[in-house]
Protein backbone atom coordinates (compact mmCIF):
# COMPACT_ATOMS: atom_id res chain seq x y z
CA UNK A 1 0.00 0.00 0.00
CA UNK A 2 1.05 3.36 -0.85
CA UNK A 3 0.93 6.08 1.63
CA UNK A 4 -1.02 9.06 0.57
CA UNK A 5 -1.11 12.20 2.50
CA UNK A 6 -4.47 13.69 3.29
CA UNK A 7 -4.51 17.42 3.82
CA UNK A 8 -5.65 18.12 7.38
CA UNK A 9 -6.48 21.73 6.86
CA UNK A 10 -5.80 24.88 5.02
CA UNK A 11 -2.25 25.92 5.65
CA UNK A 12 -3.02 29.44 4.54
CA UNK A 13 -5.77 29.74 7.23
CA UNK A 14 -3.41 28.60 9.94
CA UNK A 15 -0.95 31.26 8.98
CA UNK A 16 -3.63 33.99 9.20
CA UNK A 17 -4.75 33.09 12.73
CA UNK A 18 -1.53 34.24 14.46
CA UNK A 19 -1.62 37.35 12.28
CA UNK A 20 -5.08 38.35 13.63
CA UNK A 21 -4.26 37.81 17.29
CA UNK A 22 -1.56 40.46 17.43
CA UNK A 23 -3.72 43.34 16.04
CA UNK A 24 -6.65 42.31 18.26
CA UNK A 25 -4.42 42.29 21.33
CA UNK A 26 -3.04 45.74 20.42
CA UNK A 27 -6.54 47.14 19.87
CA UNK A 28 -7.74 45.66 23.19
CA UNK A 29 -4.84 47.22 25.07
CA UNK A 30 -5.41 50.55 23.29
CA UNK A 31 -9.14 50.49 24.17
CA UNK A 32 -8.39 49.66 27.81
CA UNK A 33 -5.82 52.45 28.07
CA UNK A 34 -8.20 54.96 26.45
CA UNK A 35 -11.08 53.96 28.79
CA UNK A 36 -8.83 54.19 31.82
CA UNK A 37 -7.56 57.63 30.77
CA UNK A 38 -11.08 58.97 30.18
CA UNK A 39 -12.20 57.54 33.55
CA UNK A 40 -9.32 59.18 35.40
CA UNK A 41 -10.00 62.52 33.68
CA UNK A 42 -13.74 62.40 34.54
CA UNK A 43 -13.02 61.44 38.15
CA UNK A 44 -10.59 64.32 38.58
CA UNK A 45 -13.09 66.76 37.01
CA UNK A 46 -15.84 65.62 39.37
CA UNK A 47 -13.53 65.80 42.38
CA UNK A 48 -12.42 69.29 41.39
CA UNK A 49 -16.00 70.57 41.01
CA UNK A 50 -17.05 69.06 44.34
CA UNK A 51 -14.17 70.69 46.20
CA UNK A 52 -14.98 74.04 44.55
CA UNK A 53 -18.60 73.76 45.67
CA UNK A 54 -17.59 72.88 49.21
CA UNK A 55 -15.17 75.82 49.36
CA UNK A 56 -17.72 78.23 47.83
CA UNK A 57 -20.52 77.15 50.20
CA UNK A 58 -20.72 79.44 53.24
CA UNK A 59 -20.59 77.80 56.64
CA UNK A 60 -24.07 77.14 57.98
CA UNK A 61 -24.84 78.55 61.40
CA UNK A 62 -25.13 75.89 64.07
CA UNK A 63 -28.50 77.15 65.29
CA UNK A 64 -31.10 79.03 63.28
CA UNK A 65 -31.68 82.62 64.35
CA UNK A 66 -34.50 83.16 66.83
CA UNK A 67 -37.63 84.71 65.39
CA UNK A 68 -38.44 86.76 68.49
CA UNK A 69 -35.12 87.47 70.11
CA UNK A 70 -35.38 91.14 70.93
CA UNK A 71 -35.73 92.39 74.48
CA UNK A 72 -38.87 94.16 73.33
CA UNK A 73 -40.78 90.87 72.94
CA UNK A 74 -42.58 89.22 75.85
CA UNK A 75 -44.23 85.85 76.33
CA UNK A 76 -47.24 85.19 78.52
CA UNK A 77 -48.11 81.55 79.24
CA UNK A 78 -51.78 80.61 79.21
CA UNK A 79 -53.17 78.35 81.90
CA UNK A 80 -53.78 74.82 80.60
CA UNK A 81 -56.99 74.53 78.59
CA UNK A 82 -59.06 71.36 78.99
CA UNK A 83 -62.19 70.98 76.89
CA UNK A 84 -64.26 68.17 75.44
CA UNK A 85 -64.73 67.97 71.68
CA UNK A 86 -68.06 68.12 69.89
CA UNK A 87 -67.63 64.66 68.36
CA UNK A 88 -67.02 62.23 69.99
CA UNK A 89 -68.22 64.03 73.11
CA UNK A 90 -66.24 61.85 75.54
CA UNK A 91 -62.93 62.95 73.93
CA UNK A 92 -61.01 65.61 75.85
CA UNK A 93 -58.29 67.95 74.60
CA UNK A 94 -55.66 69.56 76.79
CA UNK A 95 -53.62 72.44 75.36
CA UNK A 96 -50.78 74.37 76.92
CA UNK A 97 -49.83 77.49 74.99
CA UNK A 98 -48.21 80.90 75.29
CA UNK A 99 -48.79 84.18 73.53
CA UNK A 100 -45.97 86.35 72.20
CA UNK A 101 -46.46 90.11 72.11
CA UNK A 102 -44.48 93.33 72.03
CA UNK A 103 -43.70 95.12 75.26
CA UNK A 104 -46.44 97.67 75.94
CA UNK A 105 -48.80 96.32 73.25
CA UNK A 106 -51.15 94.77 75.82
CA UNK A 107 -52.14 96.96 78.77
CA UNK A 108 -52.74 93.92 80.98
CA UNK A 109 -51.33 90.69 79.61
CA UNK A 110 -52.93 88.45 82.27
CA UNK A 111 -56.43 89.68 81.41
CA UNK A 112 -55.75 89.25 77.68
CA UNK A 113 -54.43 85.72 78.34
CA UNK A 114 -57.58 84.83 80.32
CA UNK A 115 -59.84 86.15 77.53
CA UNK A 116 -57.85 84.23 74.90
CA UNK A 117 -58.02 81.07 77.02
CA UNK A 118 -61.79 81.41 77.35
CA UNK A 119 -62.14 81.97 73.60
CA UNK A 120 -60.02 78.89 72.86
CA UNK A 121 -62.10 76.74 75.19
CA UNK A 122 -65.29 77.73 73.38
CA UNK A 123 -63.69 77.08 69.99
CA UNK A 124 -62.37 73.64 70.99
CA UNK A 125 -65.88 72.56 71.99
CA UNK A 126 -67.01 73.06 68.38
CA UNK A 127 -64.35 70.79 66.84
CA UNK A 128 -64.55 67.12 66.00
CA UNK A 129 -61.67 64.71 66.41
CA UNK A 130 -61.28 64.28 62.64
CA UNK A 131 -60.60 68.03 62.27
CA UNK A 132 -57.46 67.91 64.41
CA UNK A 133 -56.07 64.55 63.28
CA UNK A 134 -52.74 64.39 61.50
CA UNK A 135 -50.18 67.05 60.67
CA UNK A 136 -52.54 69.12 58.54
CA UNK A 137 -55.17 69.07 61.28
CA UNK A 138 -52.61 70.31 63.81
CA UNK A 139 -51.50 73.03 61.40
CA UNK A 140 -55.09 74.18 60.84
CA UNK A 141 -55.78 74.16 64.58
CA UNK A 142 -52.67 76.24 65.23
CA UNK A 143 -53.63 78.74 62.52
CA UNK A 144 -57.20 79.01 63.81
CA UNK A 145 -56.05 79.56 67.40
CA UNK A 146 -53.47 82.11 66.23
CA UNK A 147 -56.18 84.01 64.34
CA UNK A 148 -58.51 83.94 67.34
CA UNK A 149 -55.78 85.30 69.63
CA UNK A 150 -55.04 88.14 67.21
CA UNK A 151 -58.74 88.98 66.84
CA UNK A 152 -59.28 88.94 70.61
CA UNK A 153 -56.42 91.43 71.17
CA UNK A 154 -57.01 93.57 68.04
CA UNK A 155 -53.76 92.32 66.48
CA UNK A 156 -51.50 92.99 69.47
CA UNK A 157 -50.51 89.33 69.82
CA UNK A 158 -47.73 88.45 67.38
CA UNK A 159 -48.02 84.68 67.65
CA UNK A 160 -49.43 81.82 69.64
CA UNK A 161 -47.01 79.05 70.56
CA UNK A 162 -48.55 75.63 71.16
CA UNK A 163 -46.45 73.91 73.78
CA UNK A 164 -48.43 70.72 74.26
CA UNK A 165 -51.56 69.17 72.79
CA UNK A 166 -52.99 66.02 74.32
CA UNK A 167 -56.12 64.29 73.04
CA UNK A 168 -57.63 61.70 75.35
Amino acid sequence: MAKTSVPTGNTKGEAKAPGLILPLAVLTLLAGATGGGVGIQLASTVAKSVTEQVKAKPAEPETPPMRYSSKDTLMEPLKPIVANLAAPSQTFVRIEASIIYRNGALPNAQIAAAEIRDDFMGYLRTLSLSQIEGPSGLLHLREDLNERAKLRTQGHVDELVLETLVVQ
